[in-house]
């Protein structure tokens, strides 16, 4: 029971930080966690955030990438308040073109998914429905991605991991499975990250 009352104060910390620090959600310092251990952003940087509301991840990457940056949000719902700096599109991933995820861009050098799938409560459904989004953000970095870019995305434990991390090995010289701090441990998410994109290697 204490230690149930020592998470829970914990993640009430998070909420409150982000509150006082005027970001959307708690949810920014899972990124900023991330952003810490693997250096995903520099200045001037372009930055496409998947699944994007209520839009803490972009208020993060626009200060990471300063005033000569870009960053492109898409979220199926529109955002509670708006995120000075960024373009959001509202409107489902799976009917956009890559065209139309560019904005005018030649490639990005981030691609983000905090994108979670409406879940049923049925395990392995709700795992299978995150594999699938985690796959559709990672063929669009595939396609949209400058090289040495890097490519962050949510998805719930499942048995899928391991076939999406090796997927991504094929275009990542950096490959990395890891849970920020900021994640409940009673979660199953956890995040792929890779680092350093290329041409596949086989």
């Amino acid at each position: 029971m204490g230690q149930l009352r020592d998470r829970k104060h914990r993640h009430d910390t998070f909420f409150r930080k982000a509150r006082n620090e005027g970001f959307a959600a708690r949810a920014v310092y899972k990124l900023e966690d991330i952003d810490r251990r693997v250096r995903l952003f520099h200045p001037g940087a372009r930055v496409l955030d998947l699944g994007c509301r209520p839009g803490s991840w972009m208020q993060y990457a626009c200060k990471a990438v300063g005033p000569h940056g870009k960053v492109v949000g898409v979220d199926r719902l529109p955002l509670p308040a708006p995120v000075p700096g960024a373009h959001v599109i509202e409107a489902d991933i799976y009917t956009l073109s890559d065209e139309e995820l560019l904005c005018g861009l030649l490639a990005y050098d981030v691609v983000l998914s905090d994108m979670a799938p409406d879940t049923t409560g049925i395990r392995g459904t709700d795992q299978a429905r995150s594999a699938n989004l985690v796959e559709e953000a990672l063929l669009r970095a595939e396609r949209l991605l400058a090289p040495l870019g890097a490519f962050v995305a949510k998805v719930f434990q499942s048995p899928e991991v391991d076939k999406l991390r090796k997927r991504m090995a094929n275009h990542f010289t950096d490959v990395r499975l890891l849970k920020p701090e900021a994640s409940r441990q009673q979660s199953s998410e956890l995040y792929l990250v890779g680092k350093n994109f290329g041409p596949p290697t086989r």
